[in-house]
Formats: structure tokens, C-alpha cells, sequence
């Protein structure tokens, strides 16, 4: 049982700590325990690397939301094969993904929030709730600076929808910082990167940005700024 008490303390200990100082921090405190959660996204991939230097056997997952682009399931196989991991894959429950293309339509995210939302929660939500099965925390990509709706979160957090410690390890990292990483380390990264893609998600809700654009204006850029979230990072 984790005692939510300890993430103020936590924060204050690992505040401007090194992103690898961090990982190895959980990864040794709940071995067998804590999983990487990937997107493939730029961040995703540098901490895909530290971790197959950590500690290899920890669990690594993605979630397939069926929407993808190509090079995403391309970058999945390279990632794999480069550091030889298991790269577990979750679905979604086709049963219920066909039931809400049947009522709404198969680009019915276009047509609402609430539509959007619901795609959202069918096709990541209730997949990460199986992953994160017999889990006690998970490692994400997030960085302040990414959206206006991250400005606030911190280096460990408690996430109350699935109940486990989120930790963002890169959370101060800036997006030169990461490039700088990859660039050192030879990290694949999804080619879509450096044609305008900041942030990469489903095919459809995703779309290259215009220079000086914010780094998520192209995620559900028909939406407003502040609900611009799947859900898998509500506070």
C-alpha cells in the first residue's frame, strides 16, 4: 500500500535531480511493480533508453488505440529489436469500439468534445487500466512546458483515476534538452518529428504545426486549449 504522504517528500528530494536519478530511484523501489508507459513520442523514446539501462526487465507498454500512424507501428518494431525489450501492446475491446463507430460514426470525434472524449476513453483509457494491472506506479514523458494543462504537475504525483504514483522524470526537461539526448545517444525517433509533428497521437486527431505554434496545437486542434487531454494525465 503506498502512503500518499511520502510524494511532497519525495518531490522536495528529488527536485532537479537527473532524469536517470529519478528512474533508478522508483525502479529500485518498486521493482516488479512500476512500468514505462509509451506514446514513441520524443520523450517517450529518451526514456525508453535509460530504462533498458536501468533496469532491462522493467515492464515497457503502449497502447494500440487502432488509429495510429504507420510510422508509429514502424518505430515500435525498431524500438524493440534496438534494445531488446518486449514491448507489451494493449488494445482496446473491439466489441465496444465497433459499437460506437455503429451509433456515432467512425470520425465522431470531429463532431464534439463529448464524442471525442468517449473515443478517448474506449480507445486508451480502459486499455491503460488493464495494463496498469499489479502495478503500484508508472513512468510518463510529460514536460511542463508540453501544454498549458501540464504547467502545474510535478516530478511524482498521485494519479487518482488509476490510483498508482505517476512519475514524470523529464518533467523540467526542455524539448532542445531531449533532442540534445537523442541526437547523443542515436535514439530512433518516429520520422514525423521533423515534418512539424511536436506531439503524436491517433492519425486523424493529430496534425503538423506552423512554426511559433504552441507544442500541442496539433492534437485536437478543433478544441480550446484547456481541454486539450485524453485523460490519461487528468489531475
Amino acid at each position: 500500500m503506498i502512503d500518499k504522504g511520502n510524494i511532497a517528500d519525495w518531490n522536495k528530494q528529488l527536485s532537479g535531480k537527473p532524469a536517470q536519478e529519478v528512474l533508478q530511484f522508483f525502479a529500485d523501489k518498486f521493482k516488479g511493480k512500476i512500468a514505462l508507459s509509451t506514446s514513441l513520442g520524443l520523450e517517450d523514446q529518451v526514456l525508453t533508453h535509460m530504462v533498458a539501462e536501468i533496469d532491462p526487465s522493467m515492464q515497457v507498454f503502449t497502447l494500440d488505440t487502432g488509429r495510429l500512424f504507420p510510422e508509429t507501428y514502424d518505430l515500435m518494431d525498431t524500438t524493440s529489436k534496438k534494445y531488446n525489450i518486449r514491448l507489451e501492446v494493449f488494445f482496446p475491446d473491439a466489441a465496444e469500439v465497433e459499437k460506437m463507430v455503429n451509433q456515432k460514426g467512425i470520425n465522431l470525434f470531429y463532431d464534439s468534445i463529448e464524442n471525442r472524449k468517449q473515443c478517448c476513453r474506449l480507445r486508451k483509457l480502459v486499455p491503460l487500466a488493464r495494463a496498469m494491472q499489479g502495478l503500484d506506479a508508472w513512468i510518463t514523458g510529460l514536460r511542463r512546458e508540453q501544454s498549458v494543462t501540464r504547467e502545474d504537475m510535478q516530478v511524482v504525483e498521485w494519479d487518482e483515476n488509476n490510483q498508482k504514483l505517476k512519475i514524470n522524470p523529464l518533467i523540467d526537461w526542455s524539448e532542445q534538452q531531449a533532442w540534445d539526448y537523442v541526437k547523443e545517444h542515436r535514439i530512433p525517433v518516429n520520422p514525423l518529428h521533423k515534418k512539424g509533428f511536436a506531439s503524436i497521437g491517433c492519425q486523424p486527431c493529430t496534425r503538423a504545426i506552423e512554426p511559433g505554434e504552441d507544442i500541442r496545437a496539433g492534437r485536437w486542434w478543433w478544441e480550446n486549449p484547456d481541454t486539450k487531454e485524453c485523460g490519461l494525465h487528468a489531475k
